[in-house]
């Protein structure tokens, strides 16, 4: 064996040398989301961080005292007027979820089993409504559900009713109804997705082992689209327990959600570290509901099989 040549340094074998730090996977991974991320710091982790640190303060006036507290949190949990406003909120938006993915999910089973080489087309449809503002058609369902509304001459026309109803506009119904429209293209979608993933040689299986229609449904359908179920759930859910617009416009007295607290809070009353306090109980009991229906209809999902 030859000595290696004065002068050369011998370079360490190929699979001992270290990769430049941006060529290795994991760095052009981070390169690629870091845009993402520090936009995503910026505009919404901050927020909330400030958000949460207001809500340990208390407003003076003009002024904010710094000084740490849970007098806010207290006024948020105790105070009848934002405990009822917030019960109100979580069961309207339990409501609103359960309508919606009980009528977007027969939608998406046609869809998903009946639409062969036209998904798309009806896919593209059932967005058609949702081309207009959402104020729109918000003030759509109050020409309809209104004194002299849509749905009043209707009854009337049919001789169901002598005069027009008050009780169909500003009220918890009306905001159910409207939110239930407003949301159903989203709870629709990721239905959809969850029954185009289902392998249909299953449902034939069933079918030759002599299961029926319903019985192959409830057995292997409904369990294996729960996935989607579950997103529905939780696209719909979360962002209602926090509109605004719907319960202003169609809801009236007996329409007002915590979102309208919190809007006052921030806006008439200048009171901004309560209104923080009742964001962040709002987020946590909404977060905290969000978790039991996942593991709940996980759960169900897990006994129809």
């Amino acid at each position: 064996m030859t000595a290696p040549a004065e002068g050369i340094v011998a370079l360490p074998p190929a699979r001992n040398r270290k990769r430049p730090f941006l060529q290795t996977d994991a760095s052009r991974g981070f390169a690629l989301v870091s845009p993402t991320l520090v936009y995503a710091l910026i505009f919404l982790v901050v927020p909330i961080l400030l958000v949460l640190a207001n809500s340990f303060w208390t407003q003076h006036y003009l002024t904010i005292d710094r000084t740490f507290t849970l007098d806010n949190y207290r006024t948020a949990l105790t105070d009848p007027i934002y405990r009822d406003l917030l019960l109100r909120s979580l069961w309207v938006s339990l409501l609103v979820s359960f309508f919606t993915v009980t009528l977007a999910y027969p939608i998406a089973y046609f869809i998903s089993f009946k639409g062969g080489r036209h998904k798309g087309l009806w896919l593209f449809l059932i967005t058609i409504p949702f081309w207009t503002s959402y104020l729109l058609r918000v003030m759509s369902w109050k020409v309809i559900l209104g004194y002299n509304g849509v749905l009043n001459s209707i009854l009337m026309g049919l001789g169901l009713t002598s005069e027009p109803s008050t009780a169909l506009l500003y009220n918890t119904t009306a905001v159910v109804i409207t939110l239930t429209h407003a949301w159903a293209t989203f709870a629709v979608l990721p239905i959809f997705v969850s029954l185009e993933k289902i392998d249909r040689t299953l449902l034939e299986a069933a079918t030759d082992l002599g299961d029926g229609p319903l019985r192959s449904f409830r057995r292997i359908t409904l369990p294996l689209s729960m996935p989607g179920i579950v997103s529905a759930v939780m696209i719909v859910m979360i962002p209602t327990v926090g509109d605004y617009v719907t319960p202003q416009l169609v809801g009236g007295k007996d329409g007002v959600m915590i979102a309208s607290a919190i809007q006052a809070q921030f806006g008439r009353a200048a009171n901004w570290p309560l209104g923080a306090a009742l964001s962040v109980t709002t987020m946590a009991i909404v977060t905290a509901m969000a978790a039991l229906v996942v593991f709940s209809l996980r759960g169900m999902a897990r006994q129809m099989r």
